[in-house]
């Protein structure tokens, strides 16, 4: 992606539309880098403390919806993102020179990005299940 070689003919909105993902993908994943690298040495100091009290002011524990921000951000919207990219990439690339090139690869992308939100979301119900057992178990 950094050293795409575009051509002329490329039409305007497309390249727009690759500018705002490309940046987006970045923008993401390094805004789920910062809050995973700021929590993180956190973690690790609590898990080193062998008491229990320690366990309950973990960071991880009050600190859960950055914890599961960064996990959106990177892992769903950031899969999403690439998988995105992936398409309007091959259109800039196969613009003016093979249609159908384009066109085949968005054909096999379509179904990869429905696995991946079915997936996803399956998943996040599953996790948020455990997390409400969990809870309940507590209470």
């Amino acid at each position: 992606m950094v050293e795409v070689q575009l051509t002329n003919n490329i039409p305007n909105g497309l390249l727009v539309a690759f500018a705002i993902c490309t940046t987006l993908l970045v923008a993401v994943h390094m805004l789920a880098l910062m809050i995973s690298t700021c929590i993180l040495p956190n973690i690790e100091a609590v898990s080193s403390i062998h008491s229990l009290n320690a366990i309950t002011e973990s960071p991880h524990e009050k600190m859960h919806y950055y914890i599961e921000t960064a996990w959106a951000f990177s892992t769903v919207f950031g899969i999403f993102l690439f998988l995105v990219e992936i398409a309007i990439l091959c259109w800039v690339k196969f613009h003016g020179y093979s249609e159908e090139s384009a066109i085949a690869s968005t054909v096999i992308l379509v179904p990869v990005v429905i696995v991946f939100i079915a997936f996803a979301i399956h998943f996040y119900r599953k996790l948020a299940e455990i997390g409400r057992a969990s809870c309940r178990e507590r209470v």
